[in-house]
This record gives structure tokens, C-alpha cells and sequence, in this order.
């Protein structure tokens, strides 16, 4: 047997070995030919620009008949970035779908059987969705604030980029809307359900904050600072607003309730059968 011939075995092998590179080609791959990427992230980059633009022409179109209350508590930041409140609906639902899509289709299986031990395929979903994620999130907050603060300019009531401050807020809204994208991947790894995953991501979001601020002050006050929302969205502060927690504090917060989620995800997809 010549050397080419017995030396062929291991060149199939090492042709056909997974790796964490190939991997992440593969989910980029599946991540491109979903139709709901294009819409949700369409979506995203719409409702973050789009509200805030609107809300900071709108303000400018009305200063001149605001009242002097209304005008003492304007916050021209705020304003231009209203949009990224709404804007982790659309993101948060394609992080639920880059998982849960698969299970839908029965796609999970022949993803599980070219890839064995499973951990990678996450891995590879949270390295491709992070980066697509941050692609459309932090032009989009940067364009929410310049244009915001282009209509607000004509009233005098803007605020540069460079003021205190200001630079960690833009793109800090951008790893909030990133963030939140993964905290709706872990939630769909989890519950592996698409209505499930993203009913569960509506209520953390979205339904349960509301509801606690009707709880006695004392008692909402103590708990509203460490929700995954109002933490993650003190980085889009200037400075703390009782009762939330400080910017840097109140990111790490939402950081960690993502990392649980992931870490939960991995643990059990591991464990369970697919």
C-alpha cells in the first residue's frame, strides 16, 4: 500500500473533523437564511431609529407651548433614545427564533448529529447572533441620537455627543439591545418553544415591570432597580434616576440575568434528549 493511500484515512479525518470555526460558518449560514433575521432585524434598526427621531421632532415641533414642568424635566438623551425601549421587542424575537426555529422544523436533529456534543452549536448561535446583533444596534443608536438631536437643535434644547456621559449612553443602548437578544436566545434554548419562549421574554420585559410599580413605593422601589428591563436600561442614563441602579451596576445586573440564561440553556441542552 503506497504512503498517499494509507495517509488518506487521516486527511478524511482531519477534512471532516468539527471545529468551532466551521461551526459558526454553519450558523451564519442558517442565521442569513432565515426570513425572520431580515424582518426582525429590520425591525430593530425601524423602531430604535424611527421612535426616537419621532419623539425628538415632535418635542421640537411643541416647545414653544410646553409648560415650564414639562420643560424643566425634557432630557434630550431620553428622548432620542426612546426607541430602543421598543426596539428590544423586535431583537429579543429573533434571539428566541435563532433557536426555536430549529426545533420547529426538526432541523435540531441533523444540527445535533453533525455536531455531537451540542455545546458548540450555542456557542456558535451566541458568536453569530452577538455579532449581527451590535452590527445593526450600534449604527442604529447612533443614528437615533445625531437625527434626534438634529431636530431638537433647532429649539436650542440638544445635547453634543460629547457631554459627559453621553458616548457610554449611545453605546451602552447598543449592548442593552444586544444583550437583550441573548437573554431571548437563552430563553428559547430553554423552553425550546417559539410561543412559549417568546411569551416568557414579553412578561420579563415588558409585562412585569408595570405591575410591580403598583406595589407600595417602599416595596416597588426595592425591587424595580434590580428587574432585567430598568437594570439594563440604566447605561442609557447621564447619571442614576432613583430608583434605578447606577449605568455600569445596572448593565452587569441585565449581564448576569443573560449569562443565567445561557448557562441554564447549555446545562440542559446537554442533559435532555433533543
Amino acid at each position: 500500500m503506497s504512503s498517499d493511500t494509507a495517509a488518506l484515512p487521516s486527511r478524511l479525518t482531519t477534512f471532516n473533523r468539527v471545529t468551532q470555526a466551521r461551526v459558526l460558518l454553519s450558523e451564519w449560514t442558517k442565521l442569513r437564511s432565515l426570513r425572520s433575521t431580515l424582518y426582525a432585524l429590520l425591525a430593530t434598526g425601524l423602531l430604535t431609529m424611527g421612535l426616537g427621531i419621532l419623539a425628538s421632532a415632535i418635542t421640537a415641533s411643541r416647545w414653544a407651548t410646553m409648560t415650564a414642568a414639562d420643560k424643566a424635566s425634557f432630557n434630550a438623551l431620553s428622548t432620542s433614545l426612546l426607541g430602543v425601549e421598543i426596539g428590544v421587542l423586535a431583537i429579543g424575537v429573533l434571539g428566541v427564533l435563532v433557536i426555536t426555529a430549529e426545533y420547529s422544523t426538526g432541523m435540531v436533529r441533523s444540527t445535533f448529529a453533525a455536531v455531537p456534543k451540542r455545546l458548540p452549536v450555542l456557542w456558535g448561535k451566541i458568536g453569530v447572533y452577538s455579532a449581527v446583533a451590535l452590527a445593526v444596534s450600534v449604527p442604529a443608536t447612533l443614528i437615533a441620537f445625531f437625527a434626534g438631536q438634529a431636530f431638537l437643535s433647532s429649539e436650542h434644547i440638544q445635547i453634543a455627543f460629547s457631554h459627559g456621559g453621553v458616548p457610554r449612553a449611545v453605546l451602552g443602548a447598543a449592548l442593552y439591545l444586544g444583550l437583550a437578544g441573548l437573554f431571548g436566545l437563552g430563553l428559547g434554548a430553554i423552553l425550546r418553544n417559539t410561543a412559549a419562549a417568546i411569551s416568557t421574554f414579553v412578561a420579563i420585559m415588558f409585562v412585569i415591570p408595570p405591575l410591580i410599580g403598583i406595589l407600595p413605593n417602599s416595596l416597588s422601589n426595592s425591587i424595580e432597580p434590580y428587574l432585567p428591563s430598568h437594570a439594563g436600561q440604566a447605561i442609557m442614563k447621564i447619571a442614576p434616576e432613583a430608583p434605578m441602579l447606577s449605568p455600569w451596576a445596572g448593565l452587569a445586573v441585565f449581564a448576569g440575568y443573560t449569562a443565567i440564561s445561557v448557562a441554564v440553556a447549555a446545562f440542559l441542552l446537554v442533559k435532555r434528549d433533543v
